[in-house]
């Protein structure tokens, strides 16, 4: 036989060789996985904890294709046990299935001995499903099994770490494994001091309350150079937290300070103009939210697949009700009361109670649920900060409102004509500018504007009778701090306040923080009456 035709015989023998070895490992390995799916019955049957966690081990230690379920079922309390059959089968819905075939289980007894659990065996499952999900695809899964198995510190564990954080490729759950296994190795009893200070030396590097608690544990180490190094670690955490902390709150007061800011320009408007104390601003902002609410329930009827288009359409609708209401107020009841500011006050506070009473009447006593639109929901993290799509979006809208109402001020005949009422009034009357008309148009443009921040607290805040309540005075209290009158003080200082306020209340609380706001305002007052930024115009003459 020449060589040409050993070697054509021969390719095919090996071929066929390779093929049966597959089969046979493939097969081989199937049935070790049943096998120990199937010794697993007789421990979870005896009810015993100690034989239930073993047989956790030895689920997790498989490479079962059902192994996942079978935890989740025993976790879930839906893992039973078939005594008569010999047989461990689990609930999923309506029906039940074999825990080593995954196939449907038929006529499965009543009387099947549930698998019980407690909270040891509870960590155990969460940290062996955690164990299993390494491999996954998804890396946000992995990096959340991770996360488990750094909680559960379970040494048996440190191998499969170990593994995995040669192969991983996503930084962030790379990153996960690192502090996953530093935080198995400093909780192991018999680990290397050496090991144990490199551990540390990663786990200072985080910030996160997990990785605190695990190197406290360390702290309390018998070693004194391990007890130092975790000290020192935990210090510089500490420190880092407690900045992270305050920068967090400067972000929450950006967005109460947005909030305000909203809340108060109109107000700021009118009483630059006009010089009315309007205690019905606030009713201006809840019907702003109301008509968001109306807004909502409409394209619900009519068109369910725009419900997030609530608030885009909302803006302008709630500008145009607001600015009605305001103007038919200022037309009907305060146009007859300028220079009487005490009858004044009197009188919107009265509009107020009606517009309240009024709502009550037609929508309820109760909040009523004004959906938040896909692109608000959920948040996200940058540098350390937790931010939320609603309130960043909030600050946005803010802001162009903003810059809005100043090139309405600014450039248009309207804003060229309140800017004259405001600098002198008779100046501007004898000039052939109707300061009636531009009362009304003003004090309009102001409700308008409480009508734009009532849409906006509708997605922040319980839209209720009495939401406006709830902002008037610290309304006030920015227009005053800022400047009567004077949109960039109104900006300034509602940033401003609402900083401070977040900044006093982890230390004095919320109800001390705004009384130290409001004696520290007062106290200002006294030394600049007119505020950030001087008043010019009407008020000052008077």
């Amino acid at each position: 036989m020449t060589n040409s035709q050993h070697i054509l015989i021969a390719r095919p023998i090996r071929h066929l060789a390779v093929m049966i070895a597959a089969l046979i490992f493939m097969f081989g390995t199937s049935r070790a996985e049943a096998d120990v799916m199937q010794e697993t019955v007789a421990l979870f049957a005896t009810d015993a904890y100690s034989d239930t966690a073993t047989a956790i081990e030895k689920i997790a230690a498989t490479a079962h294709p059902n192994a996942q379920a079978v935890l989740e079922a025993l976790a879930d309390r839906r893992l039973f046990v078939d005594a008569k059959a010999g047989a461990l089968f689990y609930k999923s819905g309506p029906g039940a299935f074999d825990a080593v075939s995954a196939k449907p289980y038929a006529n499965a007894p009543a009387d099947a001995l549930q698998v019980r659990t407690n909270n040891r065996l509870r960590g155990q499952i969460e940290a062996a499903l955690g164990s299993l999900a390494l491999t996954g695809k998804d890396p946000e899964k992995r990096r959340q099994s991770v996360e488990a198995l750094a909680k559960a510190k379970n040494p048996a564990d440190l191998p499969r770490i170990e593994a995995a954080l040669k192969t991983e490729t996503d930084p962030g759950v790379k990153d996960s494994l690192a502090v996953a296994r530093a935080s198995i190795i400093i909780s192991a009893p018999n680990a290397a001091p050496s090991d144990q200070m490199q551990a540390i030396a990663i786990l200072a590097e985080r910030s996160n309350s997990d990785v605190l608690g695990t190197l406290r544990q360390a702290a309390q180490s018998a070693r004194a150079d391990v007890r130092q190094a975790a000290n020192t670690a935990i210090a510089s955490i500490e420190r880092r937290q407690s900045i992270a902390a305050m920068v967090q709150n400067v972000w929450y007061g950006l967005s109460l300070g947005s909030v305000l800011l909203l809340a108060s320009a109109g107000l700021a408007i009118t009483f630059g103009v006009m010089g009315v104390i309007n205690m019905a601003h606030g009713e201006m902002v809840m019907i702003g939210a109301y008509t968001t609410y109306v807004v909502q329930e409409t394209i619900r009827a009519i068109a369910p697949g725009a419900i997030d288009a609530t608030v885009i359409i909302a803006l302008p609708v709630a500008f145009l009700v607001a600015g009605a209401v305001g103007v038919a107020i200022e037309r009907g009841i305060i146009r007859f009361l300028y220079g009487r500011p005490l009858e004044t006050l009197l009188a919107t506070w009265g509009v107020s109670l009606i517009l309240q009473q009024a709502i009550r009447a037609y929508f309820g006593a109760s909040n009523v649920q004004v959906s938040t639109p896909g692109f608000m929901n959920g948040s996200f993290d940058m540098m350390g900060l937790s931010i939320t799509y609603g309130r960043m979006w909030i600050i946005i809208f803010t802001l162009i409102a903003f810059l809005a109402l100043q090139l309405v001020l600014k450039a248009t005949p309207l804003g060229l004509q309140m800017r004259a009422v405001t600098q002198n009034r008779r100046m501007a009357s004898s000039m052939g500018i109707r300061t009636s008309y531009v009362d009304a148009l003003t004090f309009g443009l102001g409700c308008g504007v409480a009508g734009i921040a009532g849409v906006a607290l509708s997605q922040i805040d319980n839209v209720a009778p009495n939401l406006g309540q709830s902002y008037i005075v610290d309304c006030f209290m920015v227009v005053v701090f800022g400047g009567v009158g004077n949109l960039w003080g109104t900006f300034v200082s509602a940033f401003s306040l609402g900083i401070a306020n977040k900044l006093l209340e982890p230390i004095a609380g919320a109800v001390l923080g705004k009384i130290a706001i409001l004696v520290l305002l007062i106290l200002f007052i006294q030394k600049r009456p007119r505020g950030l930024f001087a008043l010019k115009g009407r008020a000052i003459e008077a």
